[in-house]
């Protein structure tokens, strides 16, 4: 696998991850606006975390304009075990409200009017082209960043300039499942602090692997001797 160049890297990576994530998304919804919510709420925590909430909050409130009525005091309630609940009530609150005042209720499905909604970045909007309407986009959080650097499939990291360089290596209709493979990989596999690199299945073409650097090491340390 040495030498290989970025774009075989990231072909190989969307090949790998797909055989251990075969699904897109893990966050349970039946709509563009479940979809739309459960992202925001997805931030800083667990899909399995937000699908324990959701239902309960779906039901109290099933589309955008009984949400951009909902008391936040009630919707905190319900959303607590996400996490950071405060700030997520007033977004997803305030979410809807805009739906409702600028798009009739209905979330849209250009990413230069998802953005323009509370509580929705760059990434959150192209998570949700991809699941809920089939449009590639590719999403990039911290996870993505840490692992696309560790990968070698870019050097910057800027969420834009990311997007733009893997994308450019990518098929378009492998940008979103590659995005939230990413995730689900930088959450469970490639941790921030301590990597779980013997357990990657990219270790063997990873630049980052600790796996392949001793093997450096030991393939130096044998010719030294």
């Amino acid at each position: 696998m040495a030498g290989l160049r970025a774009k075989d890297r990231a072909l190989l990576t969307v090949e790998r991850l797909r055989g251990i994530y075969p699904a897109v998304s893990e966050l349970a919804h039946d709509n563009p606006f479940q979809m739309l919510i459960a992202t925001i709420l997805s931030a800083q925590t667990t899909d399995r975390s937000v699908n324990s909430v959701t239902p309960r909050l779906f039901a109290a409130y099933p589309n955008a304009a009984a949400l951009a009525h909902a008391d936040p005091a009630a919707v905190e309630s319900m959303i607590k075990p996400t996490g950071f609940f405060h700030v997520k009530a007033k977004s997803i609150v305030a979410c809807a409200r805009a739906l409702v005042e600028h798009f009739r209720g209905t979330v849209p499905d250009r990413i230069e009017e998802l953005v323009t909604l509370p509580g929705v970045g760059r990434k959150t909007a192209n998570v949700v082209l991809g699941v809920a309407f089939g449009i590639p986009g590719f999403a990039v959080d911290t996870h993505v960043t840490r692992l696309t650097r560790r990968l070698g499939l870019t050097k910057s990291s800027d969420p834009v300039k990311i997007e733009s360089e893997v994308t450019r290596m990518v098929p378009p209709e492998e940008w979103t499942a590659l995005g939230l493979r990413l995730i689900l990989h930088g959450r469970r596999v490639c941790l921030a602090r301590a990597p779980r690199c013997p357990e990657c299945v990219m270790n063997d073409f990873c630049p980052s692997s600790t796996i392949r650097r001793r093997a450096r090491v030991k393939q130096v340390t044998g010719r030294a001797g």
